[in-house]
């Protein structure tokens, strides 16, 4: 010891003892990651292929729209008016939404939030989160809710004792009157109060605090949010302004979050980046001594759809996997038909799998149903669908039935530009209002043709050649020509199924007016070409329809055309089934009515 002391080894011992403290501290920092990956790993094994889709994003994260009712009308959600709301006997009922839920939490599913229109107009709201509560033996880790907060600071107490665990407030101004203003309604002390009350119930894991962001309206109080920061465990989200059909959506009123970032750091020299987790859609920052944060989701200027691990069910039983996509499946229909739980993971499984990288183009959405109720263009589509143990999907043999549900006024609603007519503001499907408009006189002229082979154009335009003597046809076909001919005469029947046609053409096409044709007239002329050796030969058909009414008949004219084709191609069939073919169906001719007339050049006029 003398030695080691006299030799000055001491330096030496603590540096020895140093190091393998580090040493220690690296291996402990190891275990801990590996510990962290192993968890990882844990838990993702646990999400089912289901939830899986072809980018290997795992969903766990499951949004559930409890109303499509709001009582507020926010002008960047919704109409003033309001939408109209889906039946009651169409939405989900409670059994239904904890069933769902249990569905996708055995799956993996392990944050549930509860959106709306308003969650919290939901009568039975704080009920249904003690049921969805019990799912936390499934493996749920989380409850949390989106709320405007005009009548939450009633119900808060008890949701967070009943299992609530995370709440987002709207909250875009702290001026009573510009509240007002962007939600067309009062309440402004209310949701203040809502925010109190959440921030003072410790069983509340976070706060946040949606403000959506319009230049000249509330940007100048971007600075008031952040010092609401200041005291508070608050997280205030800046959103930026998002175009939804029919809240004429401004690129000049949008900030971009970069913009709001330059200005708060303008005052903030020290705010920094926080950690975010892998799945977050805001990008966070912290300011040193400032308990709470801020953050901003980028919607527009920014996209987070690499990393994005929800899904949605709708107030009426349809997953969506995408908020701006339009494609929606319905689990209402397959649950009310008795869907085994097997066969709702395949619908499930299949929705997933169709889902994109990520939104495509601009994000213009004609249903913002995280908002506002939805808006739709219902179209029935295919069976139900299963998914075995296989990645490939298979139709299942049970007769359920399905919708996507996909925005036919989506294009639209892009420009200032013409708009569809036979939809609405909401996007269903609607007849034309023509109680103002005047009656005049209406004509359309619509024509097509049908291809035939060498024996139905003979059989129509000179029936002797292929039953006469000199006839050299084979004894199949002979049987064939002889079963067309037992149909009666194919042009004269034509003409009197286009006639029959265009007069019910309003109960054949749904959002068609019924108008009193004063004139119906078909003309079926065999024809070929001039060339020989070119060997087309085709029926025309020129349907010209007339009418004193208050809205035009192109469609009563198409139909004819369709219809009498359609019949020369059942009279033919025997003997040109395989062989005929319809086409250029078109109007070449309109004339009466308000968007004017116009004939194609060199076509029929009336």
């Amino acid at each position: 010891m003398q030695y080691l002391l006299r030799s000055g080894s001491v330096a030496v011992l603590r540096r020895a003892g140093a190091r393998s403290l580090a040493i220690g501290a690296a291996s402990v920092k190891r275990d801990v990651a590996r510990l962290k990956i192993a968890e990882i790993d844990s838990q993702s094994a646990q999400v089912a292929p289901q939830l899986i889709d072809a980018f290997n994003r795992e969903h766990d994260y499951l949004r559930i729209s409890l109303t499509e009712k709001c009582n507020l009308r926010c002008f960047y959600c919704m109409p003033e008016d309001g939408v109209e709301l889906s039946p009651p006997q169409q939405l989900l009922t409670d059994d239904e939404v904890v069933h769902l839920a249990e569905l996708f939490v055995r799956a993996g599913v392990r944050k549930l939030r509860l959106t709306g229109g308003e969650p919290t107009v939901r009568r039975n709201i704080v009920e249904l989160v003690g049921r969805l509560s019990g799912l936390r033996d499934l493996g749920l880790q989380s409850i949390g809710m989106t709320s405007n907060g005009l009548a939450l600071h009633r119900k808060l107490p008890d949701l967070v004792e009943n299992g609530l665990t995370h709440l987002n407030l709207s909250l875009d101004t702290l001026d009573q009157f510009k509240f007002e203003l962007i939600t067309r309604r009062r309440g402004h002390d209310a949701v203040v109060k809502s925010l109190d009350t959440a921030l003072s119930l410790p069983g509340l894991q976070s706060v946040k605090l949606n403000v959506v962001v319009v230049k000249g309206l509330n940007d100048s109080e971007v600075f008031d949010f952040v010092e609401m920061t200041k005291e508070r465990p608050l997280s205030v989200r800046f959103i930026e302004f998002m175009p939804f059909t029919g809240n004429k959506w401004d690129k000049a009123k949008m900030v971009p979050s970069g913009d709001l970032l330059h200005r708060i750091a303008s005052r903030y020299p020290n705010v920094r980046k926080a950690e975010d987790s892998l799945n977050d859609t805001a990008r966070s920052y912290e300011i040193p001594g400032h308990r709470g944060s801020i953050a901003f989701i980028s919607s527009m200027s920014d996209h987070f759809c690499g990393t994005c691990n929800r899904l949605r069910i709708t107030a009426d039983g349809n997953i969506k996997v995408c908020l701006f996509g339009p494609n929606e499946v319905s689990l209402r229909d397959a649950l009310r038909s008795g869907a085994t739980e097997e066969e709702l993971m395949g619908l499930i499984g299949m929705a997933v799998g169709r889902k994109k990288a990520r939104h495509a183009g601009p994000i213009f959405s004609p249903s913002p149903r995280r908002l506002c109720p939805p808006s739709r263009l219902l179209i029935p589509t295919f069976p139900l669908w299963t998914l075995t143990s296989s990645p490939k999907h298979r139709h299942s043999t049970a007769e359920h039935s399905t919708f996507m549900h996909t925005s036919a006024v989506e294009a639209a609603e892009r420009s200032e530009g013409p708009k569809l007519s036979h939809v609405d503001a909401s996007g269903r499907p609607a007849m034309v209002d023509v109680t103002d408009k005047p009656v005049t006189s209406r004509t359309a002229i619509a024509q097509g043709r049908i291809y035939l082979n060498q024996i139905a154009f003979d059989l129509v335009t000179d029936p002797g050649s292929v039953t006469g003597p000199a006839s050299e046809l084979s004894p199949v076909t002979t049987d064939r020509v002889a079963k067309a001919l037992s149909k009666g005469p194919v042009l004269l029947t034509a003409e009197l199924a286009g006639i029959q046609a265009a007069k019910r053409t309003s109960s054949l096409i749904p959002l068609c007016h019924p108008l009193p044709l004063t004139h119906v007239s078909i003309t079926l002329s065999p024809e070929q070409d001039d060339d020989s050796r070119s060997g087309s030969r085709w029926i025309q058909c020129v349907a010209k329809v007339r009418c004193d009414g208050k809205t035009g008949v192109e469609m009563e004219a198409l139909t004819a055309v369709s219809v009498s084709l359609l019949t020369v191609w059942d009279m033919l069939k025997a003997v040109a089934g395989a062989e005929m073919e319809i086409g250029d169906v078109r109007v070449v001719h309109k004339q009466g009515g308000k968007s004017g007339d116009f004939l194609t050049p060199g076509e029929p006029s009336a």
